[in-house]
Protein backbone atom coordinates (compact mmCIF):
# COMPACT_ATOMS: atom_id res chain seq x y z
CA UNK A 1 0.00 0.00 0.00
CA UNK A 2 1.90 3.73 -1.46
CA UNK A 3 0.60 6.83 -2.24
CA UNK A 4 1.42 8.30 -5.43
CA UNK A 5 3.35 12.13 -4.19
CA UNK A 6 1.42 14.52 -6.78
CA UNK A 7 2.67 17.11 -4.06
CA UNK A 8 6.11 16.65 -6.01
CA UNK A 9 5.42 16.68 -9.27
CA UNK A 10 3.65 19.77 -8.97
CA UNK A 11 3.34 21.80 -5.81
CA UNK A 12 0.50 24.15 -7.13
CA UNK A 13 -1.88 21.15 -8.15
CA UNK A 14 -5.04 22.52 -5.85
CA UNK A 15 -7.47 19.89 -6.85
CA UNK A 16 -7.88 16.39 -8.41
CA UNK A 17 -9.15 13.13 -8.30
CA UNK A 18 -7.91 9.75 -6.49
CA UNK A 19 -9.41 6.55 -4.76
CA UNK A 20 -9.69 5.69 -1.77
CA UNK A 21 -7.26 2.44 -0.23
CA UNK A 22 -7.67 2.23 2.66
CA UNK A 23 -8.92 3.20 6.49
CA UNK A 24 -6.45 3.51 9.10
CA UNK A 25 -7.55 2.12 12.12
CA UNK A 26 -7.04 5.31 14.02
CA UNK A 27 -9.81 6.88 11.34
CA UNK A 28 -7.58 8.16 8.86
CA UNK A 29 -8.04 7.86 5.03
CA UNK A 30 -5.39 6.65 2.36
CA UNK A 31 -5.73 7.20 -0.95
CA UNK A 32 -4.13 5.69 -4.09
CA UNK A 33 -2.74 9.39 -4.67
CA UNK A 34 -2.19 12.39 -2.75
CA UNK A 35 -1.97 16.45 -2.78
CA UNK A 36 -1.86 16.67 0.63
CA UNK A 37 2.10 16.77 2.04
CA UNK A 38 2.04 14.74 5.29
CA UNK A 39 3.69 16.75 7.96
CA UNK A 40 7.68 15.97 7.45
CA UNK A 41 11.07 17.92 8.55
CA UNK A 42 9.04 21.05 10.08
CA UNK A 43 6.10 21.00 7.46
CA UNK A 44 3.14 20.72 8.77
CA UNK A 45 0.80 18.31 6.98
CA UNK A 46 -1.80 19.76 4.31
CA UNK A 47 -5.41 20.26 5.02
CA UNK A 48 -8.46 20.71 2.54
CA UNK A 49 -11.30 18.54 1.79
CA UNK A 50 -12.58 15.56 0.09
CA UNK A 51 -15.93 15.13 -1.96
CA UNK A 52 -17.70 12.36 -2.81
CA UNK A 53 -21.39 11.76 -3.68
CA UNK A 54 -22.93 14.91 -2.23
CA UNK A 55 -20.70 14.40 0.39
CA UNK A 56 -17.76 16.21 2.48
CA UNK A 57 -14.73 15.27 4.71
CA UNK A 58 -12.87 17.85 5.94
CA UNK A 59 -9.11 17.08 5.95
CA UNK A 60 -7.85 18.38 9.30
CA UNK A 61 -3.71 17.39 8.78
CA UNK A 62 -2.34 15.08 6.57
CA UNK A 63 0.62 12.25 7.96
CA UNK A 64 2.93 9.68 6.97
CA UNK A 65 1.94 5.93 7.98
CA UNK A 66 3.42 2.37 6.89
CA UNK A 67 5.55 1.52 3.75
CA UNK A 68 5.36 4.78 2.07
CA UNK A 69 1.70 5.54 2.58
CA UNK A 70 0.08 9.12 3.65
CA UNK A 71 -3.16 9.20 5.49
CA UNK A 72 -5.57 12.31 5.59
CA UNK A 73 -6.71 12.75 8.95
CA UNK A 74 -10.32 14.60 8.93
CA UNK A 75 -12.22 16.83 11.75
CA UNK A 76 -13.63 15.00 14.52
CA UNK A 77 -17.48 13.98 14.00
CA UNK A 78 -16.73 13.53 9.89
CA UNK A 79 -17.40 10.70 7.93
CA UNK A 80 -15.36 8.83 5.79
CA UNK A 81 -15.20 7.69 2.17
CA UNK A 82 -15.66 4.34 1.59
CA UNK A 83 -12.86 1.99 0.40
CA UNK A 84 -12.89 2.14 -3.38
CA UNK A 85 -14.75 5.62 -4.00
CA UNK A 86 -13.25 8.04 -6.03
CA UNK A 87 -12.91 11.12 -4.45
CA UNK A 88 -12.70 14.83 -5.40
CA UNK A 89 -9.33 16.60 -3.56
CA UNK A 90 -8.83 20.04 -2.80
CA UNK A 91 -6.03 21.50 -0.86
CA UNK A 92 -6.82 24.26 1.65
CA UNK A 93 -4.36 26.48 -1.23
CA UNK A 94 -3.63 30.04 1.44
CA UNK A 95 -2.10 27.38 3.77
CA UNK A 96 -0.27 25.68 1.43
CA UNK A 97 1.34 28.81 -0.38
CA UNK A 98 2.17 30.06 2.62
CA UNK A 99 3.80 26.87 3.78
CA UNK A 100 5.95 26.82 0.50
CA UNK A 101 6.95 30.75 0.99
CA UNK A 102 8.11 30.40 4.80
CA UNK A 103 9.71 26.90 3.60
CA UNK A 104 11.94 28.22 0.59
CA UNK A 105 12.50 31.95 2.61
CA UNK A 106 14.05 29.61 5.63
CA UNK A 107 15.76 27.62 2.92
CA UNK A 108 17.70 31.22 2.29
CA UNK A 109 18.15 32.10 5.94
CA UNK A 110 20.41 29.03 5.82
CA UNK A 111 22.53 30.53 3.06
CA UNK A 112 23.04 34.25 5.33
CA UNK A 113 23.46 32.25 8.81
CA UNK A 114 26.19 29.66 7.32
CA UNK A 115 25.86 28.07 10.81
CA UNK A 116 24.41 24.11 11.34
CA UNK A 117 20.80 23.97 11.33
CA UNK A 118 20.14 21.88 14.49
CA UNK A 119 15.92 22.40 14.05
CA UNK A 120 13.28 24.37 12.66
CA UNK A 121 9.29 24.64 12.21
CA UNK A 122 7.35 26.40 9.23
CA UNK A 123 3.79 28.15 9.35
CA UNK A 124 1.83 29.58 6.81
CA UNK A 125 2.86 32.99 7.81
CA UNK A 126 6.20 32.52 9.77
CA UNK A 127 8.95 29.98 10.61
CA UNK A 128 12.03 29.91 12.36
CA UNK A 129 15.28 28.13 12.56
CA UNK A 130 17.52 27.20 15.19
CA UNK A 131 21.35 27.56 14.60
CA UNK A 132 24.23 26.48 16.28
CA UNK A 133 25.83 29.23 17.41
CA UNK A 134 27.23 29.91 20.59
CA UNK A 135 26.52 33.94 20.03
CA UNK A 136 23.39 35.99 18.54
CA UNK A 137 23.99 37.72 15.12
CA UNK A 138 25.41 41.12 15.93
CA UNK A 139 23.06 42.83 13.35
CA UNK A 140 20.08 41.84 12.52
CA UNK A 141 18.75 44.32 10.24
CA UNK A 142 21.90 43.64 8.29
CA UNK A 143 20.84 39.52 8.11
CA UNK A 144 17.41 41.02 6.83
CA UNK A 145 18.81 43.57 4.31
CA UNK A 146 20.60 40.25 2.90
CA UNK A 147 18.37 37.70 2.98
CA UNK A 148 15.52 40.22 1.37
CA UNK A 149 17.98 40.84 -1.61
CA UNK A 150 18.31 37.21 -1.96
CA UNK A 151 14.57 36.87 -2.28
CA UNK A 152 14.28 39.89 -4.50
CA UNK A 153 16.47 38.37 -7.18
CA UNK A 154 13.99 35.94 -8.27
CA UNK A 155 16.39 33.08 -8.02
CA UNK A 156 14.15 29.69 -10.02
CA UNK A 157 13.86 27.26 -7.34
CA UNK A 158 14.65 23.74 -9.25
CA UNK A 159 13.80 20.02 -7.39
CA UNK A 160 16.81 18.01 -8.77
CA UNK A 161 18.31 14.37 -7.46
CA UNK A 162 21.29 12.38 -6.25
CA UNK A 163 22.24 8.74 -5.25
CA UNK A 164 22.79 7.89 -1.30
CA UNK A 165 26.16 7.13 -2.50
CA UNK A 166 27.13 10.93 -4.08
CA UNK A 167 25.27 12.43 -0.89
CA UNK A 168 27.52 10.09 1.45
CA UNK A 169 30.58 12.04 -0.73
CA UNK A 170 29.26 15.06 -0.16
CA UNK A 171 28.05 15.32 3.39
CA UNK A 172 28.37 19.27 3.25
CA UNK A 173 24.90 19.57 1.72
CA UNK A 174 23.34 18.66 4.77
CA UNK A 175 22.60 21.54 6.69
CA UNK A 176 20.16 19.99 9.21
CA UNK A 177 21.55 18.14 11.81
CA UNK A 178 18.40 17.28 13.55
CA UNK A 179 16.46 16.33 10.40
CA UNK A 180 17.67 13.10 8.13
CA UNK A 181 17.52 13.28 4.53
CA UNK A 182 14.75 10.63 3.28
CA UNK A 183 16.13 7.37 2.22
CA UNK A 184 15.14 4.11 1.14
CA UNK A 185 14.38 4.75 -2.76
CA UNK A 186 17.82 5.07 -3.78
CA UNK A 187 17.87 8.49 -4.91
CA UNK A 188 17.21 11.94 -2.34
CA UNK A 189 15.60 14.52 -3.44
CA UNK A 190 17.83 18.12 -3.78
CA UNK A 191 16.64 21.49 -3.91
CA UNK A 192 18.12 23.96 -5.79
CA UNK A 193 18.15 27.56 -5.40
CA UNK A 194 19.77 29.68 -8.60
CA UNK A 195 21.62 27.92 -11.45
CA UNK A 196 25.34 27.70 -12.59
CA UNK A 197 27.01 30.75 -11.05
CA UNK A 198 24.02 32.56 -9.28
CA UNK A 199 23.45 29.47 -7.35
CA UNK A 200 23.06 30.15 -3.68
CA UNK A 201 22.04 27.33 -2.31
CA UNK A 202 21.79 23.15 -2.43
CA UNK A 203 20.14 20.83 0.08
CA UNK A 204 18.43 17.87 0.79
CA UNK A 205 14.36 18.29 1.05
CA UNK A 206 11.09 16.62 0.68
CA UNK A 207 8.63 19.45 1.07
CA UNK A 208 7.11 22.15 -1.13
CA UNK A 209 8.88 25.29 -2.20
CA UNK A 210 8.38 27.84 -4.76
CA UNK A 211 9.54 27.90 -8.06
CA UNK A 212 11.04 31.25 -7.86
CA UNK A 213 12.44 33.45 -4.64
CA UNK A 214 10.42 36.31 -5.91
CA UNK A 215 7.35 34.81 -4.75
CA UNK A 216 8.14 34.80 -1.33
CA UNK A 217 7.27 38.40 -1.27
CA UNK A 218 8.61 41.19 2.01
CA UNK A 219 10.13 39.41 5.08
CA UNK A 220 10.84 40.54 8.39
CA UNK A 221 13.35 38.33 11.06
CA UNK A 222 11.79 38.56 14.04
CA UNK A 223 12.73 37.71 18.02
CA UNK A 224 16.06 36.12 18.86
CA UNK A 225 15.76 33.91 21.64
CA UNK A 226 18.58 31.65 23.21
CA UNK A 227 17.67 27.83 23.30
CA UNK A 228 20.76 26.04 24.91
CA UNK A 229 24.38 26.65 25.33
CA UNK A 230 24.99 27.13 21.62
CA UNK A 231 21.80 27.22 20.07
CA UNK A 232 20.15 30.44 18.63
CA UNK A 233 16.63 30.49 17.51
CA UNK A 234 15.94 32.67 14.73
CA UNK A 235 11.68 33.99 13.59
CA UNK A 236 10.94 34.73 10.15
CA UNK A 237 7.34 36.52 9.16
CA UNK A 238 6.23 36.51 6.03
CA UNK A 239 5.34 40.24 5.40
CA UNK A 240 2.07 40.56 3.15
Amino acid sequence: MSTELLFLKDAYQKTGLATVIAHTSEGGVVLDKSLFYATSGGQPGDSGTLCWDNSEMVVATTIKVDRGAIALVPVDGQSLPPVGTEVSMELDWSKRHGHMRVHTALHLLSVVIPSPVSGGSIGAEKGRLDFNMPDAPEDKAVLQAQLQSLIDQDLPVLADSITNEELEANPGLVKTMSVSPPRGTGHIRLIRIGEGGAQVDLQPCGGTHVTRTGEIGKIRLGKVEKKGKVNRRIYLHLEA
